[in-house]
């Protein structure tokens, strides 16, 4: 009887009926929605607790595997470029990381669409071991043997990260409704975390005694471990709507919602130009007579202040609002990228990269909690979210490629600077529309 009292009315859509035992006892029988209620009060949502914390850790932990490993690619552009493929141009080299990354964001229309039917345990599970797999049969990878190191790290690491990356997001939305910008932040500083422990661990052991096969096999091992923390960890609370999410319904909605599409666009070239300082950074300071040791540690300085972008970036919303702070990050990010068009010396390098990990950190971790926030049914999260990742993704696909050829092999700096920068800009100008049409 006591249960029956906490019974929560949702949508209350018919009264039912009286029942007699040992005296009059009034029961109300309310058939409740099994959609996910996006009005509920903020006390439906625990905002905290032993199983939502643990499941904030436990995405934490994926996107520092998953995100942060790939994202980590700039240490193999350079390791392959002078070392392992020298038989293929830097070009040819940066498909291998382009595609993991686009792999990455664009199985999110999969995982997205697994998600929002139930079977979020299975994409987590699957997309672990997959990942554990990938990297055990990289370190099998011969050198020069590019089409290997494509197959194990360009296919099935992508495919292994995107069915975790989307999921591990999503599922902070079961636990919180007040805190989820501020633990969504907490969550996606996990790929800067990660995108700095492992440089610093894969530069020291690609180039130090164990070498390529058995470094590798250390990483994939700790990244192993990390993953089977995190799929003890993550716990779903709300269960699945009861009529699936029909995604072709989702874009056609999603292509009336203006702020979307621009958020959309604008997203698509950013994407362009981000990842041309985390896949050639590392590769232009040694090209600029800029130490190796040092040069070593320059993407660990970017994911360092990405990292604390990322951390900071959801205090921060908090009083200057979702929209507002990316416009801002992405504006500052369009200035930083121009800038290295001057990269020379020891100072200019680490001033570079201190302030662009910053600002890529603010709008990498207020990415998600903007999907969240033009997203006016959660139920509908999980599709929202696999769409914008998998048109995020094509930027990841073609913007090292085209940064690799304008490059050359008499590595041009200004020009690929010149076009991940605008690219940037872009973004800002996109993200700045919406205010304008709210």
């Amino acid at each position: 009887m006591a249960a029956r009292s906490e019974l929560r009315t949702l949508h209350i859509q018919e009264a039912a009926y009286t029942t007699g035992k040992e005296g009059s006892e009034t029961l109300e029988a309310c058939q409740v929605s099994n959609d996910w209620d996006t009005s509920s009060s903020p006390h439906e949502f625990p905002e905290g607790g032993l199983a939502a914390w643990a499941t904030a850790f436990g995405a934490f932990l994926i996107q520092f595997c998953a995100v942060g490993y790939v994202v980590s690619f700039g240490v193999y552009q350079d390791f392959y470029t002078r070392h392992y493929l020298t038989n293929e141009t830097a070009s040819a080299i940066s498909w291998i990381g382009s595609t993991a990354a686009f792999l990455m964001d664009a199985m999110g229309l999969v995982s997205g669409l697994l998600y929002d039917r139930g079977y979020f345990y299975h994409v987590v599970i699957i997309g672990s071991l997959l990942q554990s797999f990938s990297l055990f049969m990289l370190s099998l990878s011969k050198p020069d043997q590019y089409y290997q190191i494509f197959l194990s790290q360009g296919l099935g690491l992508g495919i292994a990260s995107g069915l975790i990356h989307v999921s591990s997001f999503a599922v902070i939305s079961h636990h919180f409704r007040q805190r989820r910008t501020l633990v969504m932040t907490f969550v996606g500083a996990g790929s800067s975390l990660g995108a700095t422990i492992y440089p610093i661990m894969l530069n020291n052991l690609l180039s130090g005694p164990l070498g390529f096969a058995n470094g590798v096999r250390a990483s994939a091992g700790l990244t192993t471990l990390f993953l089977f923390i995190a799929c003890l960890c993550m716990r779903t609370r709300l269960d699945p709507p009861a009529t699936r999410v029909n995604y072709v319904m989702a874009t056609r909605q999603c292509i009336r919602d203006i702020p979307f599409i621009l958020m959309i666009a604008g997203s698509f070239l950013f994407q362009i130009g981000f990842s041309y300082p985390l896949f050639f950074l590392q590769l232009d300071t040694i090209k600029h007579g800029i130490s190796v040791n040092f040069s070593f540690y320059s993407l660990v300085i970017l994911n360092g202040f990405n990292f604390v972008g990322q951390l900071t970036s959801g205090f921060i919303a908090a009083f200057t609002g979702v929209p507002n702070l990316i416009i801002i990050a992405t504006f500052s990010c369009g200035v930083i990228i121009l800038g290295m068009i001057g990269l020379s010396g020891l100072a200019s390098v680490i001033v570079l990269c201190a302030t662009c990990g910053y600002f890529s950190g603010i709008t990498f971790a207020i990415s998600a909690p903007l999907v969240a926030f033009l997203t006016p049914d959660l139920s509908e999260l999980g599709a929202r979210m696999g769409i914008y990742f998998f048109s995020f993704a094509f930027g990841s696909l073609i913007g090292t490629p085209i940064s690799g050829a304008l490059l050359t092999s008499s590595y041009i700096w200004w020009i690929p600077s010149l076009f991940a920068g605008v690219n940037r800009y872009y973004f800002f100008y996109n993200s700045f529309r919406p205010r304008l049409t709210a």
